[in-house]
């Protein structure tokens, strides 16, 4: 999927192509996760559709709960989904970032290869 360390360095151009496709990704890994949220929240806490987008964007993003969950299922759901989004928000982030970190650590890499062989 990426080069290795012994491969030269892609073009500018490939490398913001893959940045797009990882970004892409991640959009739709937070996408999916923010949908789960406002169906669960709709069917399992009775909100309307948007309280349930304004729960779940709130939850997802590490902010907090708005509305106040009556119901036992409704805890449960919003208990879980506020585990679940902590670990997807941080997924996310790490997936988009991936291609960036990579070619920082392969620059690194050319560079102590060059300074080992000169």
């Amino acid at each position: 999927m990426f080069e290795g360390k012994q491969d030269r360095l892609i073009p500018t151009s490939m490398f913001l192509n893959r940045v797009i496709k990882y970004f892409g990704y991640a959009s739709a890994l937070i996408s999916a996760s923010l949908l789960l949220g406002v169906v669960g929240y709709h069917y399992l806490a009775a909100l309307n559709w948007i309280d349930s987008l304004y729960n779940a964007s709130m939850i997802l993003t590490g902010m907090g709960p708005v509305s106040t969950m009556v119901t036992v299922q409704a805890k449960l759901f919003s208990s879980f989904y506020a585990l679940f989004s902590g670990i997807a928000f941080l997924s996310t982030v790490g997936l988009f970032f991936t291609p960036i970190a990579h070619r920082i650590l392969h620059i690194f890499h050319l560079e102590n290869d060059e300074a080992t062989a000169g």
